[in-house]
């Protein structure tokens, strides 16, 4: 007995000697159970996920759950966990608002990546802006960043750009007449506006102005009026069902004329719904839709094609832009937390203060007075054939 028990203090001495010879950091790895893990870095996400804009929200939510995945599995955020809480808002304001006051107090996020719609974006400005949250929005109405909100900053590329890229491409085809047919939800508002006041500068007479409202489901009366006018092509602006619903109206009408879409036209599905009607429709978009014609030398070429590379693997579906602006969003808000820290405001310093920042929806530069950061080339001019996405010749 004393021999064994002479052994197992021999051993014990052993152990300790090699402990102390090795340091005191490899000790803890030896008891990771006395090691306290490093705290979680929160950032909120809101998105449309169910609810007639789920085809937004949907991909927004797969994104952030692949990168927080990503992120995670390559260490964390400077040895801190992301943890991504995702909310789904239903496209409701309310739910929107509820969502992002659980979030700042419950959850004491760091940042919140969404709202997925413009008119649920603008619900919770005052909310975040209050509470002094870094918000950057998935939607694109410009009235989101403009004037400029001290917290608030968005990713999609500014509704007045798609508006001129679209009036110039109409210039170029010969169109001078033109109708609009806008949705009533906050984004169809926004880019309605848009249109006519850009219109003048860029020599477009707008001879029909028609609306309809998120759940109307035929708009065969608005087109019929259109159809009667001196209309050269229609720009419907819109989110889903109203992109498809006008399309095949305007088919069924017998209507020839070109059809412009917004840069909410930018998934694919919408022109697989469409079918045989969404055959030559016109719409500006971010150039994620069109990464295989890039040049291998252009600045987004690589971000662009690992992301849809990515994304489809894992999903087993097409990639849109939605997710991308969740991406941009939310790399946004990693790139500052690595740099500055569980911070919200040195986050919000940093954000507005990025330049050259490589997205899926442009180059990024923002600026104290320009919270969107992208200019109008960050579109390009794309057009459906066959079901597909093809940049316009």
């Amino acid at each position: 007995m004393r021999k064994k028990g002479k052994i197992v203090v021999g051993v014990v001495v052993a152990i300790v000697i090699v402990l102390l010879l090795v340091g005191p950091l490899s000790i803890w790895r030896w008891v990771p159970v006395l090691r306290k893990p490093a705290v979680a870095y929160k950032v909120g996400a809101i998105f449309a996920v169910t609810g007639p804009a789920a085809w937004l929200g949907t991909p927004e939510r797969n994104t952030a759950k692949m990168i927080e995945e990503e992120v995670n599995a390559a260490g964390g955020i400077n040895g801190h966990p992301l943890e991504i809480i995702i909310e789904d808002t239903v496209g409701d304001a309310t739910r929107t608002v509820t969502a992002a006051k659980k979030l700042i107090t419950k959850d004491q996020v760091l940042a919140i990546v969404g709202p997925s719609r413009s008119g649920t974006t603008m619900a919770v400005i005052p909310i975040v802006e209050e509470a002094k949250v870094p918000l950057i929005s998935c939607a694109a109405a410009e009235a989101i960043v403009v004037p400029v909100k001290s917290w608030v900053f968005k990713t999609p590329q500014k509704d007045s750009h798609a508006a001129v890229r679209i009036y110039e491409t109409m210039k170029l085809q010969g169109i001078s007449k033109i109708a609009i047919i806008t949705g009533t939800t906050g984004f169809g508002d926004q880019g309605r506006k848009q249109l006519k006041k850009l219109a003048p500068e860029l020599e477009i007479e707008i001879v029909a102005d028609e609306t309809y409202g998120p759940d109307d489901t035929d708009m065969t009366a608005q087109l019929t009026k259109i159809k009667a006018s001196e209309a050269q092509a229609v720009v419907n602006w819109s989110i889903v069902p109203g992109q498809v619903i006008v399309a095949k109206n305007m088919r069924q009408l017998g209507m020839k004329i070109p059809l412009f879409q917004s840069h909410g036209f930018g998934n694919i599905k919408y022109a697989q719904t469409a079918g045989e009607a969404g055959e030559g429709i016109i719409f500006p978009c971010g150039r994620l839709l069109a990464v295989d014609t890039l040049a291998d030398d252009h600045p987004q070429k690589e971000v662009l094609a690992k992301y849809k590379k990515e994304y489809e693997a894992k999903y087993e579906e097409d990639v849109s832009t939605f997710g991308g602006h969740a991406w941009d969003g939310l790399h946004l808000v990693i790139a500052a937390l690595r740099e500055v820290g569980p911070d919200r405001e040195k986050i919000r310093d940093y954000i507005e203060n990025t330049k050259n920042f490589v997205g899926t929806g442009g180059i990024f530069n923002f600026s104290p007075e320009d919270h969107s950061g992208l200019t109008k080339d960050a579109f390009e001019m794309l057009t459906v054939k066959n079901e597909k996405f093809v940049v316009l010749e």
